[in-house]
């Protein structure tokens, strides 16, 4: 058996091909069976003809550690994207942290720098805010109210006031958590963002859940859809269903949603530039 590379039939879909020079990248979470990211970055990779593969990797928060640790000392793997429940934990295992992941302590993309160090970053508030501008709705000047304030919900929390939000209200039921973010957003974004007990969702015109709720079927919405009516857009985060309780109830009261891709769609560019995925 030889390792050379077989060529596909003409006219067939260009697909990933793994050999001995292929660089490789892995997504971590538990759950895993929700994420888009390899869907969308190996038909990336294969496109700008990068020897390179995006593997989904299930673990748990107890193991979190030692596989990232066994993980960083793979010498052909170039980096991990972090999704749920490890974002938080995962920002404490790079070597050191970009601006936005100190603010919001939390990160969703760590790349190996050329030193052999880790460096964490976090796309998640800036790929929310570009999938909501791609939708056609601006959040500078809006009022909002966003339930979660854990890794990704604190990181589209800073975007959304980087991005000229008017006023953020932050709910979440750890109430250590939510005052810690709270105090660190606000000394960047004084007056504008407050905790608050329930969302005040007839007040606001944009309405996230930034939880990981909607993932079980059977778990109940995290925002109340029918009491905000008023607003104009209910947004949320996870991937996988694409069709949750919530923005059921949401279109049912005529309110406009919007759907967990377009933030992955919204972090493609800059997954690209941190990781430079550039044409050979």
């Amino acid at each position: 058996m030889t390792d050379t590379p077989q060529q596909a039939p003409a006219g067939t879909p260009r697909q990933t091909l793994v050999s001995g020079t292929t660089r490789l990248y892995a997504v971590l979470g538990d759950p895993v069976g929700q994420v888009q990211s390899p869907g969308l970055l190996n038909p990336l990779f294969a496109r700008l003809g990068i020897d390179a593969v995006l593997v989904p990797v299930h673990v748990r928060p107890a193991d979190l550690e030692p596989v990232v640790r066994g993980l960083q000392r793979v010498g052909n793997l170039d980096g991990l994207f972090v999704t749920v429940p490890h974002k938080t934990a995962a920002a404490l295992l790079a070597d050191r942290r970009s601006p936005t992941v100190e603010i919001t302590g939390s990160a969703n993309a760590l790349r190996r720098e050329p030193d052999g160090t880790w460096l964490a970053e976090n796309f998640d508030g800036s790929g929310f805010v570009a999938g909501l501008a791609q939708a056609g709705h601006q959040p500078k000047g809006a009022r909002v109210a966003l339930v979660g304030a854990g890794g990704a919900g604190s990181a589209i929390a800073a975007a959304l006031l980087a991005a000229g939000a008017d006023r953020l209200t932050l709910t979440d039921p750890d109430t250590p958590r939510l005052t810690a973010l709270v105090d660190r957003l606000a000394a960047h974004w004084p007056g504008r963002v407050r905790a608050a007990g329930e969302p005040p969702l007839a007040d606001s015109e944009i309405a996230v859940n930034a939880t990981p709720l909607g993932l079980r079927p059977r778990r109940p919405a995290a925002l109340p859809a029918a009491r905000a009516a008023t607003g104009r857009r209910c947004c949320r985060i996870i991937m996988k269903p694409r069709e949750t309780r919530l923005l059921g109830e949401a279109d049912a009261h005529g309110i406009h949603t919007h759907h967990g891709r377009h933030m992955l769609t919204g972090q493609i560019d800059s997954y690209r530039a941190f990781f430079g995925l550039h044409t050979p």
